[in-house]
């Protein structure tokens, strides 16, 4: 038992089995709820994210063999065949590249850490939402050499949208071209973050030898094979200047943001150590400064330090407000306090499915969950014991009785998506959900033994449990299964997954785009359903409008209009499912319907033959009438594009960029290497990856992702329905 959990126990122990009257310990105060807040004050729970191969794995790795958690580094696609810790997947060590999040735990001096190792991969970025929704912090790891890459963009927005403070860590410091003071502009300058460096390094390049302070103005130098031994010692008389440059920069950037140190500030004074971290602190949970750090994870050097000021800087679990919807007062929002005295609060955010069975990863936000006792799915309103409670160390488990408020855990047998709320029926709270992007890729996929295709569609649920943006789907007219995704990696990787993990091999169809289809301009409807066959009829008719809505990427909106009950209520629900339905089958392509808005004004109605089934397919009719004259269009998703290639092939990139229809919005220059960030259609991707190679001698790479569905030219419009009624017609002629 740790620590705090023996004296929690001793005083309870005093408690009950001693006197009423008050005893000799009695006089220091010490409480239940004390002790608790105590153990949480020295609890932080953090994320690692980044773009793709900044270095994420490897200095998880690191901050795992310095905790004690492993006796050796393994790197990854290591040539020792290990692989890192948290790289447990067999294809995440093949290809070098982090597919799922793993969590893991470890103490450094008195602080329990809980991390998740976050992809860097656009791709599998609904790892990093997930992983953020719970989490309290994050380490932003950033390449000294790419800087502010495409992916960096995407995991600074979703750590903007819940409000998670972070601190930078510059890394890869070793590497030939690093620059940390272009990176900490580019944070300030393309991700609008108030940064600003605590440390500056001794050496760069091959010649980084340790960091300066700025804090405590003292150097920090690693010594021993595997960097394991910290010696301080004083700031090189060559570097003082520098050092006390930078730390009045970050003192400068600090007051402007905190009330305590703005003070000092404009009085000249120069604030302690302990008020320059009682400050950092402040404004880093507020989020409105960020502390940039910096290192070589590879080389060992930095870590450490990087370590102390996760304690000192980020929030603990007491600091972050969590809020959740009280199912008992029409979903009122209500903060969830992280104590353990308070009812069971507890959110899933990930599943996996293991050898044992699904392991749903839970974040328990208050109260406590203890093996054995029942706990209550929150959507469901059933009863669920809790077999088996572990906390995870990647693909490790180790079991524990309970888990308290603030805590990361898994348990087994439970059936849940996710997302969903667990309580102990004390209340009814559903924590508020975590965003989930839409798939922009689609492909065709079918086992090619029939005798698999028992476990082909085990594979297909299993994934869909556990990762929200993968869908699969059935098209009616070709009788194919369609998975769809985030990209082609994406695909590529569930496609592999079932072959190794199901022995299921599969025939792949052509990727296919995710279209979708919007309006341009308001038309009116007047429709009219009646039918009469003998015995009660079919009658509805509804008046009104359709209009765009400002976003055409915005769900399809329904607005009643109507004055008086001309229409009953029941049958206007009938009317908004059916304008609704209508809206997952476009009139152009059969493509699902974005930023639409169907107004009601009037209607009728006929006492005996009027019905919900009738007032269901005249909404149908009336949306397809509208939508004649309401000039529709084709939306295609376009892709943030960013291309990576040496100089010498700048005018290579643009030329396959134009060729690809894509609209170059900036082009730099970085040590060498030519950088072109551009906006592109997805259709005019695939196969650019093969084509970048061989016109850059095998050294130009790209990034890509979502950005939205805009209207595609109208020449391309009139090919694509041409093509969907040949295609249409030639599966009816079969």
């Amino acid at each position: 038992r740790p620590q705090w959990a023996r004296q929690v126990w001793r005083v309870t122990a005093c408690t009950i089995d001693g006197p009423q009257q008050p005893r000799a310990f009695s006089s220091t105060s010490i409480s239940l709820k004390a002790l608790d807040q105590g153990y949480l004050k020295n609890m932080r729970n953090i994320g690692i994210s980044a773009h793709i191969d900044s270095g994420k794995t490897t200095l998880t790795e690191r901050i795992l063999y310095y905790t004690g958690r492993i006796h050796d580094i393994h790197e990854v696609r290591g040539k020792d065949g290990v692989g890192a810790k948290m790289d447990s997947m067999e294809l995440e060590r093949e290809k070098g590249i982090t597919i799922q999040s793993a969590a893991t735990f470890c103490k450094w001096k008195d602080t329990e850490i809980n991390i998740i190792d976050t992809p860097g991969h656009v791709d599998f970025t609904i790892e990093v939402e997930r992983a953020l929704r719970v989490l309290d912090a994050a380490v932003l790891v950033v390449c000294a050499v790419g800087g502010v890459q495409s992916q960096t963009n995407t995991v600074d927005r979703q750590m903007k949208r819940y409000k998670v403070p972070r601190i930078a860590f510059i890394n890869k410091m070793d590497r030939m071209g690093s620059d940390p003071w272009k990176i900490v502009v580019q944070l300030r300058e393309k991700l609008h973050l108030n940064a600003a460096a605590i440390q500056i390094p001794i050496g760069i390049e091959d010649k980084l030898e340790g960091m300066i302070d700025l804090i405590q103005m003292k150097a920090a130098t690693f010594l021993g094979d595997k960097g394991e031994q910290v010696v301080w010692g004083e700031i090189p008389a060559a570097l003082v200047a520098k050092a006390k440059e930078k730390r009045a920069e970050m003192i400068e950037r600090l007051a402007d943001v905190d009330e305590a140190i703005g003070e000092k500030f404009l009085l000249e004074e120069e604030p302690n150590i302990d008020e320059l971290v009682a400050g950092l602190r402040r404004a880093t949970i507020l989020n409105t400064f960020v502390p940039v750090m910096m290192g070589s994870a590879y080389k060992n050097k930095g870590v450490q330090l990087l370590l102390d000021r996760v304690h000192d800087i980020l929030p603990d679990p007491t600091e972050v407000t969590n809020t959740a919807l009280n199912l008992d007062k029409e979903e009122e929002v209500v903060v969830v306090k992280c104590d353990s005295n308070d009812p069971l609060v507890a959110l899933a955010f990930k599943l996996q499915e293991t050898q044992f069975g699904q392991v749903t990863y839970l974040r328990i936000y208050s109260g406590i969950i203890k093996k054995g006792e029942t706990v209550v799915h929150v959507n469901t309103g059933k009863k669920i014991k809790v077999p088996r409670l572990v906390r995870m160390h990647s693909d490790d488990m180790e079991d524990v009785t309970e888990a308290k408020a603030g805590e990361i855990v898994a348990l087994f047998g439970v059936d849940c998506a996710t997302g969903d709320s667990f309580t102990d029926g004390k209340v009814k709270y559903s924590m508020t959900s975590m965003h989930v992007p839409s798939p922009v890729m689609s492909l065709a996929l079918s086992p090619k033994s029939k005798g698999n295709l028992d476990k082909f569609s085990k594979a297909l649920s299993r994934f869909t449990r556990e990762d929200p943006t993968f869908r699969v789907g059935f098209d009616a007219e070709t009788k194919q299964t369609i998975i769809s995704g985030m990209g082609e990696l994406h695909l590529q990787i569930y496609v592999e997954r079932i072959k190794r993990e199901y022995g299921v091999e599969c025939d792949v169809g052509e990727p296919r785009v995710n279209y979708r289809e919007s309006v341009t301009r308001k038309a009116q409807f007047d429709f009219q359903h009646k039918k009469q066959s003998g015995g009660q009829g079919q009658f509805g008719r509804v008046v009104g409008y359709i209009e765009p809505l400002d976003d055409m990427n915005s769900e399809p909106e329904f607005d009643n209009m109507m004055i008086g009950n001309v229409i009953t209520p029941s049958w206007m629900a009938a009317i908004e499912k059916g304008y609704r339905e209508q809206t997952l089958e476009g009139t152009l392509m059969d493509h699902p319907v974005s930023g639409v808005r169907f107004v009601m004004e009037d209607g009728a109605s006929h006492a005996v033959d009027s019905s919900e089934l009738a007032f269901k397919i005249a909404a149908k009719g009336a949306f397809r009438q509208a939508c004649e004259t309401a000039g529709a269009v084709i939306l295609e998703p376009v892709m943030n594009v960013q291309v990576t290639a040496p100089e010498e092939f700048q005018g290579v990139c643009v030329s396959l960029i134009n060729k690809r229809k894509g609209v170059i919005g900036a082009s730099e220059t970085q040590h060498g290497y030519v950088v072109v960030d551009c906006v592109t259609p997805l259709a005019n991707m695939f196969g650019f990856s093969t084509e970048l190679r061989s016109s850059t001698q095998g050294k130009g790479e790209y990034t890509m992702e979502y950005k939205e569905h805009n209207p595609v030219p109208m020449n391309v419009q009139v090919e694509l329905i041409a093509e969907h009624k040949k295609n249409k017609e030639a599966k009816q002629a079969a």
